[in-house]
């Protein structure tokens, strides 16, 4: 991959993760609060229900960023958009539509027919 398309990609994830990160530091208040105390045991319920949902998306984001941060690390390596598994370029779609994967579209999904086969 040339050099312009490795900082385009650099670019992009760190745009991306600039964004995250702004994001996770602007909720981090709504997890921070004083829980309220509801007199209703269902709207107490309800809240829990709400706070157990927002952290588990806090948590999705939190693996992003670290897999953003990984990537960034591989094109400073010179291994980035390669794949892990078998060493061939990852192709440029793919990398443009996810650009955190480390596995090409064939070994991608070569694993999730395997993961499939072990649940059947």
């Amino acid at each position: 991959m040339t050099k312009k398309k490795l900082e385009q990609f650099r670019g992009i994830l760190s745009e991306r993760l600039h964004e995250l990160v702004k994001q996770a530091r602007e909720s981090l208040g709504d997890l921070t609060e004083v829980k309220e105390s509801y007199a209703d045991m269902t709207d107490q319920a309800s809240a829990e229900v709400d706070r157990n949902f927002l952290l588990r998306i806090k948590d999705r984001e939190r693996k992003l960023i670290l897999k953003m941060k990984e990537a960034i690390v591989r094109i400073d390596e010179g291994t980035f958009g390669v794949c892990e598994i078998c060493g061939e370029e990852i192709d440029e779609e793919r990398l443009k539509a996810r650009p955190v994967t480390t596995q090409c579209i064939e070994c991608k999904t070569e694993m999730e027919d395997q993961e499939r086969r072990m649940e059947a």
